[in-house]
């Protein structure tokens, strides 16, 4: 799944990043935890999320997450994007529950990642 495809599907808009960079996401992983995030070991996900502060930016960064989707109308804050952009993370921000974004990308074809 293409970027411009998970933000039409949860009604999303970008913080930060290029949407049109060629991110294949293939899989997808929802927690607010960022230790479980630490513990991920694929590269081609999303990572869908509440928490919306810097150090979820440094935390998808070591973990080589490259999309961030911030549900429940989370407003990125200006360090995070100026932080994402200057990495390369793409951050979307939606109105979607976790659960309803979830839901809606598995329908769509993503995979879980566990």
């Amino acid at each position: 799944m293409k970027v411009s495809e998970l933000i039409k599907l949860t009604e999303g808009r970008i913080a930060a990043g290029n949407p049109e960079e060629q991110i294949n996401i293939e899989r997808a992983f929802s927690s607010d935890l960022m230790s479980d995030v630490l513990t991920l070991d694929d590269h081609h996900i999303v990572l869908i999320t509440g928490l919306a502060n810097v150090q979820l930016i440094r935390t998808v960064e070591m973990a080589d997450v490259p999309v961030v989707l911030l549900c429940r109308n989370k407003p990125a804050t200006p360090e995070m994007v100026n932080l994402a952009n200057e990495i390369g993370i793409v951050l979307v921000e939606t109105h979607f529950s976790i659960f309803r974004a979830s839901g809606v990308l598995y329908q769509n074809g993503l995979k879980p990642l566990y």
